[in-house]
């Protein structure tokens, strides 16, 4: 069962259908997984371009455990693409580019039931 969309993400998915695309379909496509700088390179990516709060997640009850390293790293990539001060819409075009290359680089078959991912 698919995940609820927040308000936020059918919001840029309505302004950008060709973002809504490569995030729910394409993405989840591939032929091979992408590697783990590139899967955070493309949650930070969808986290700015869906216009999330960054700060919601660095302090308080959304804030990664000390253990949640996997969480950590999301955290440090999405504030990676914050921190180089790119709007929403930006950060949707470098998504939608990088899924992309991933495309050439890992392989896509259109036909592939796009794989379920976790929201966390």
């Amino acid at each position: 069962m698919p995940r609820e969309l927040s308000p936020k993400e059918k919001a840029a998915f309505a302004a950008n259908p060709a973002f809504e695309k490569a995030a729910e379909r394409e993405s989840k496509q591939l032929l091979k997984k992408p590697d783990n700088n590139e899967l955070l390179e493309l949650y930070g990516l969808y986290k700015v371009g869906c216009d999330e709060d960054v700060t919601e997640y660095q302090k308080g009850p959304k804030a990664p455990g000390m253990f949640d390293l996997k969480g950590k790293a999301k955290l440090k990539a999405w504030e990676g693409i914050v921190d180089e001060n790119i709007s929403p819409s930006q950060a949707q075009e470098r998504y939608i580019a990088l899924v992309e290359q991933l495309k050439t680089k890992h392989g896509f078959d259109p036909a592939k039931e796009p794989e379920v991912v976790g929201s966390s």
